[in-house]
């Protein structure tokens, strides 16, 4: 029997490798389809707790886990020994860059290798991680090949498919987004399309790996050239006495040739903070700078400063130091209504305000608990949000505008709020509300 086969009969078993905020959402919708599922995570924790029915992910109930286990539908291991056992392996690992904001591509190679070791014949290998073009033909490949001494489109199949989730999107999800596939053959085309058709509705075939590669940079190099304009004006604007966000609900009036972007205090989560920069790296080595990509990266990424700066200015208009202030920051997650604390400026928000004396606590009913990240060594827990503390705050810092949080609750109690989304747009009271 061949692969489409299996595919055709869902007997095929799916192994997803990373059980984050991308693979675990794809185990969820091939589960959903009918298909037995292998999760793969290096993380013992994790692993353990989703084959006691527990899930991490806000998007993944654990009432789901728990009915995958019950059903035998599901089951999530560290052996990479195990890799043989699925028909497919989707590659969902992180791809973050170094502290010289260069491409870290370790989880890719410690991956590869670990398949290589495992791989058969006829198995499909995806890689789903945000990377630049020629990831998957130049570093995956080469160590499949060497190790398991088979070669792609002759033994096994290897194609390239973006990840595309969005956390906390209401209206889209894994099973609603269409898939991208690029692979070097027809063959493992072939292979991942049909894969894939059983849990989305579209699957959109380009020629190569690396086309697919480009198509999600160029997609979230998109949001990050624009929020970077709007993130500039915003700051140009606040120097002319004139508010942004009345510019952009009166420019997106305009039915043609506008969408609206919206500023913040700088960009968070696993793609649109990284991914420029992959393609930058890249581009280097074709001799081509990418200036207009840099300059959007340079401004998305100074603006946690910027936001530290407005507090310690309108602090400065009261009489009162940041040194010694209390901040409480609202909200850590890098945008509303998630878990997610991924890349997430509250991160660098935060580390700024201490490292200038501020005493800093923060509240998000979403991230109850902060707990060690790779670039900062945060362990706090979130802090009630009640009438008391509001009043002992010099400053509220509105980092996340979570919709559960009651912005009217805050403009009522708090003396001073900082106010980086527009969230205290249409309240009022007797705090005063800057926007930053």
């Amino acid at each position: 029997m061949t692969l489409l086969d299996r595919i055709e009969d869902k007997s095929a078993v799916v192994g997803v490798i990373g059980l984050g905020y991308v693979g675990l959402p794809l185990v969820r919708e091939f589960v959903k389809a009918g298909y037995r599922s292998l999760g793969f995570d290096t993380d013992a924790t994790k692993v353990e707790k989703l084959n006691a029915g527990q899930s991490y992910i806000l998007s993944v109930p654990s009432e789901l886990a728990a009915q995958w286990r019950k059903e035998k539908r599901f089951e999530a291991t560290s052996d990479m020994r195990r890799l043989n056992e699925p028909d497919a392996l989707l590659i969902c690992v992180p791809t973050p860059l170094t502290p010289a904001r260069e491409p870290d591509l370790r989880f890719v190679e410690q991956t590869g290798e670990a398949i290589g070791k495992a791989l058969r014949e006829g198995q499909l290998v995806v890689l789903e991680s945000t990377t630049y073009p020629g990831t998957t033909d130049e570093v995956l490949k080469p160590r499949l090949e060497a190790l398991s001494g088979l070669k792609a489109r002759s033994d096994f199949y290897l194609a390239f498919s973006p990840e595309r989730e969005d956390p906390g999107n209401p209206r889209y999800s894994t099973g609603t987004i269409p898939k991208v596939v690029g692979a070097d053959d027809l063959e493992s085309r072939t292979a991942a399309h049909a894969l894939y058709l059983q849990i989305v509705p579209e699957v959109v075939e380009v020629s190569s790996t690396r086309v697919a590669e480009m198509v999600k940079l160029l997609e979230n190099i998109f949001r990050s050239v624009n929020i970077a304009l709007v993130n500039e004006l915003k700051m140009l604007c606040d120097r002319m006495g004139i508010d942004i966000w009345e510019i952009i609900e009166a420019a997106k009036s305009k039915p043609f040739g506008f969408m609206p972007f919206y500023p913040g205090p700088g960009l968070g989560g696993h793609c649109i903070p990284i991914d420029p920069f992959y393609l930058t790296w890249k581009a280097r080595e074709y001799g081509m700078p990418t200036r207009f990509i840099e300059l959007a990266g340079e401004i998305n990424s100074s603006m946690p400063r910027y936001v530290v700066g407005r507090v310690m200015e309108v602090l400065n208009e009261r009489g009162k130091s940041l040194k010694g202030a209390n901040v409480l920051v609202m909200g850590v997650a890098y945008k509303p209504d998630v878990d997610d604390m991924r890349e997430s400026p509250a991160l660098e928000i935060i580390e700024l305000l201490e490292s200038r004396g501020a005493n800093v606590g923060y509240h998000d009913p979403f991230c109850p608990r902060m707990r060690g990240f790779r670039r900062y060594d945060m362990h706090r827990d979130s802090v009630a949000l009640t009438k008391e503390r509001l009043a002992a705050s010099d400053c509220v810092l509105i980092v996340t505008n979570h919709s559960t949080i009651d912005y009217q609750f805050l403009a009522e109690h708090a003396s001073l709020i900082v106010d980086t989304r527009n969230a205290c747009g249409k309240v009022s009271g007797k705090a005063t509300i800057v926007r930053a």
